[in-house]
């Protein structure tokens, strides 16, 4: 709900997000997705497993005329993060219902035109962040330049390690970027990043107005804008 609303607000606010070619990722509802597909030019909704996917094309019929967007510009697909990109070129076969989450080669090669990448609630497996992130960085280092906005909540677990109640999953998520830093004559990285890599900016959540009422924006709730840096 968090990224939706900045969604919302890139939408209501500037034309920045108009006309892109937009992915999410680890879909869920394909809430995220359904936000955007009001403005980009084509977006790419991806999960894994015909549940998921089945209720994500469901939730594209049902808020299309609503939310006053074109189905046909909404691509429901199959995104196993297990798998290395590019993801397997399949047909649509009448009898095999699952087959129209399949990619062609034309929806790849556009995929890798996306400039800008959505991800909500994906972080709280550590084996889980690290496929999310390898699929991740196959897909920033393909294509056009692309930014990744991800939303996540700090999930506390006690920690024999540390023999403490700690958000140990967020420490591993920390782990996978380098912060930017802004300040004078740093030249937009880190320097612990000299190597290519993901490069991450923290949003202030106080510039993104609540439209979506029902939910808390607690202290654990947090945004991140990721940038790949190549060779």
């Amino acid at each position: 709900m968090l990224l939706t609303d900045f969604v919302l607000h890139k939408s209501f606010t500037s034309s920045e997000f108009d006309g892109v070619i937009t992915m999410e990722i680890g879909a869920g509802t394909g809430l995220v997705g359904l936000a955007q597909a009001r403005v980009a030019r084509r977006i790419f909704i991806t999960d894994r497993g015909n549940h998921i996917l089945d209720n994500c094309l469901a939730n594209v019929r049902l808020n299309s005329s609503m939310l006053k967007f074109d189905e046909a510009k909404v691509h429901v697909r199959e995104l196993d993060w297990k798998m290395s990109w590019p993801p397997p070129v399949g047909t649509h076969d009448a009898s095999d219902p699952s087959s129209i989450y399949s990619w062609s080669s034309s929806e790849i090669e556009e995929a890798e035109q996306a400039t800008l990448l959505f991800a909500a609630d994906v972080i709280y497996s550590d084996n889980l962040t690290d496929m999310f992130f390898d699929a991740v960085r196959q897909l920033m280092s393909r294509g056009a330049k692309k930014v990744l906005y991800l939303t996540l909540e700090k999930r506390y677990n006690f920690s024999l390690d540390e023999l403490d109640v700690v958000p140990n999953g967020y420490k591993h998520f920390r782990s996978f970027f380098a912060v930017q830093d802004v300040s004078p004559g740093c030249g937009g990285k880190d320097n612990a990043t000299s190597k290519p890599g993901l490069v991450g900016e923290q949003v202030d959540l106080a510039r993104v107005p609540q439209y979506i009422r029902e939910y808390n924006r607690g202290k654990d709730l947090e945004m991140w804008k990721l940038m790949y840096w190549p060779d």
